[in-house]
């Protein structure tokens, strides 16, 4: 059983909006935060912005506040991205992921990449002009 699966990626205009889904099962959906990361080509993987799972507090990186929206539904075990505004720079593999227990805060986790115990297969999004 996959612990995270995500869906709902696609070939959009810029300025669309796309919604991104991250279905959890298992252990991914017992973690105590879970983020989203892209991978555009030819580029490293990169944060785009992370929640914890129990109080809903969120952290995003610079570039992904104000188009970006990461949220949770626990009782579905999915997380969301909404993009809006999307624009060329945004194509990119969309993975999420999920991680334990850390002294590390979400936002040194998302930046860094760091402690995250589940990853997801990703998600395409490719945006044209």
């Amino acid at each position: 059983q996959v612990p995270l699966v995500e869906s709902g990626g696609g070939s959009v205009q810029g300025g669309g909006s796309l919604r991104l889904s991250c279905a959890g099962s298992g252990g991914a959906f017992s973690a105590r935060v879970m983020g989203w990361f892209r991978q555009a080509p030819g580029k490293d993987r990169e944060g785009v912005a992370g929640v914890y799972i129990g109080d809903g507090d969120t952290y995003y990186v610079d570039s992904a506040k104000g188009r970006f929206t990461i949220s949770l539904d626990n009782a579905k075990n999915t997380l969301y991205l909404q993009i809006n505004s999307l624009k060329p720079e945004d194509t990119a593999m969309y993975y999420c992921a999920a991680g334990g227990s850390s002294i590390l805060p979400l936002a040194y986790r998302v930046k860094h990449l760091s402690g995250w115990d589940y990853w997801g297969q990703g998600t395409q999004v490719t945006v044209s002009s």
